[in-house]
C-alpha cells in the first residue's frame, strides 16, 4: 500500500498551494469582513481548472476524481474555508449532480460555463423545515402540459446570491416519500425564482448563503434533471461526494490551525523560554498533528474507494464526521495556544474556528453521520 501521492497529484497540489498562498491568504481576512469573494478570484480559479474539477474534459473541465478534489480542497481551505466552501457547492454539489443525472443536451448547455466559472452553480435541497430529513421536503413541482410549475422555499443555499444555475429538488409525487422527489435545472433569471438576502453567518462569511422562494416558477418539461422521481437517490449520491470534499476542507482548516500554532509557539516566550518548550503546549500540538494526519488518511481512503467505483458511503461518513470534529478541536486548541491574541482578528485562527464549525453541520450533521454509521454496523 503506497501512501505517497503520485507525481501528477504532487504537481496539482503545488499549483493549488501556490495559488492559495499568493491570491487567497493575503485577502481572506478582508473577504471575511466584507462577506464576499471577488468575482475576479472565481475567474482565476476557473483559469486554473478548479471550477471544473469533476466536469469531463469534453465539456471543458478537468475530469478529476475525488482524490484530486481532496488534495485541492485541503490546500484552498488551509487559507480560507469560505473559498473552499464556494468550490465545494459549485463542484461537488451542483456540477456533480448534473454530471450524474443530466442528459447530453443539458450537459452541453450548462457544463462548459460551469467549468470556466463564467457561471456559478448552486444546489438546493434543504428547506426551512427540512434539513437533515431531506425526504421530508415540501417544495412541489406539478406538470401542466409541457411546463413544470414549482412552489415552495429552499434554505441554506450556498452560492445562491451569485449563481447562474440551480439544481432544485421538489416533490413530484407527494405521496411517494423519498421515491417521489425529482430534481430540476433552473436558470437564475427565471420568473418566480426569488433570491433572498445573504445570511449573516458566524463563519464561512465570504461564501454567500441565501434562501430561495419559488412562486409559480415555470420551467419547460425538459428541465427535469434525471429520472422522474429519481431525484432523492441522485441527491444522496451527490452528498456522498460532498462529504469527501467537506472532509478535505476540514483537514485543510485543521492544518492551517496547526501551522499557525507551531509558528506562534516558536515566537512567543513565557517564563524565559519559547512556549513550545512547555510540555502542555507540546501535548496540544502533538494531538493536533496526530488527529489531522488520521483525518487526512480517512479522507483519502474514501476518495480512493469512490474513484475506484467501490461503495464509499460509510467511509465518506466516517471521514466527514471525524475530520470535521478534528478541525474544530484543532482550531479551539490553536486559539488556546495563541492566548488572548487568538481571540482577536489579528491572527487567522479565530476565523478558522468559525469556519470549521460549519463542517460539522453541512452535508449532513455529525449526528446524522453517526446514525448512518450505526445503521451500517447494525445491518440496516
Amino acid at each position: 500500500m503506497d501512501f505517497d501521492l503520485s507525481e501528477d497529484l504532487l504537481a496539482l497540489q503545488e499549483v493549488a498551494r501556490r495559488f492559495a498562498a499568493e491570491h487567497i491568504a493575503p485577502n481572506a481576512r478582508e473577504w471575511d469582513r466584507e462577506a464576499s469573494i471577488p468575482r475576479d478570484i472565481v475567474a482565476k480559479l476557473g483559469e486554473l481548472g478548479l471550477m471544473g474539477i469533476f466536469i469531463p474534459t469534453e465539456y471543458g473541465g478537468c475530469g478529476f476524481g475525488d482524490l484530486e478534489a481532496a488534495v485541492i480542497m485541503e490546500e484552498i481551505a488551509r487559507h480560507c474555508g469560505a473559498t473552499a466552501l464556494m468550490l465545494d457547492a459549485h463542484n461537488a454539489l451542483c456540477s456533480a449532480h448534473l454530471i450524474r443525472a443530466a442528459n447530453d443536451a443539458q450537459k452541453k448547455k450548462y457544463l462548459p460555463a460551469l467549468a470556466t466559472g463564467e457561471c456559478l452553480g448552486a444546489w438546493a435541497l434543504s428547506e426551512p423545515g427540512c434539513g437533515s430529513d431531506a425526504a421530508a421536503l415540501t417544495t412541489e413541482a406539478k406538470l401542466e402540459g409541457d411546463t413544470w410549475v414549482l412552489n415552495g422555499a429552499k434554505h441554506w443555499i450556498t452560492n445562491g446570491y451569485h449563481a447562474g444555475v440551480f439544481v432544485i429538488t421538489a416533490k413530484t409525487t407527494p405521496e411517494g416519500g423519498a421515491k417521489g422527489i425529482s430534481a430540476f435545472i433552473v436558470e437564475r433569471d427565471t420568473p418566480g425564482l426569488i433570491i433572498g438576502p445573504k445570511e449573516d453567518k458566524m463563519g464561512m462569511r465570504a461564501s454567500d448563503t441565501v434562501g430561495l422562494t419559488l412562486e409559480d416558477l415555470r420551467i419547460p418539461s425538459e428541465s427535469l434533471c434525471g429520472e422522474l422521481n429519481g431525484g432523492f437517490l441522485d441527491a444522496m449520491k451527490v452528498l456522498e461526494r460532498g462529504r469527501i470534499t467537506i472532509s478535505a476542507m476540514s483537514v485543510g482548516l485543521g492544518r492551517g490551525a496547526l501551522e499557525q500554532s507551531l509558528s506562534y509557539a516558536k515566537q512567543r516566550t513565557t517564563f524565559g523560554k519559547a512556549i513550545f518548550e512547555h510540555q502542555s503546549i507540546q501535548f496540544m500540538l502533538a494531538d493536533m498533528a496526530m488527529e489531522i494526519d488520521a483525518a487526512r488518511l480517512l479522507t483519502r481512503k474514501a476518495a480512493i474507494l469512490s474513484d475506484a467505483g467501490k461503495p464509499a458511503n460509510i467511509d465518506a461518513s466516517v471521514a466527514k464526521l471525524f475530520s470535521s470534529e478534528v478541525a474544530t478541536r484543532a482550531c479551539l486548541n490553536a486559539i488556546q495556544i495563541h492566548g488572548g491574541t487568538g481571540y482577536t482578528k489579528e491572527v487567522p485562527v479565530e476565523r478558522y474556528m468559525r469556519d470549521a464549525k460549519l463542517c460539522e453541520i453541512g452535508e449532513g450533521s455529525s449526528q446524522i453521520q453517526r446514525i448512518i454509521i450505526a445503521r451500517h454496523l447494525l445491518g440496516y
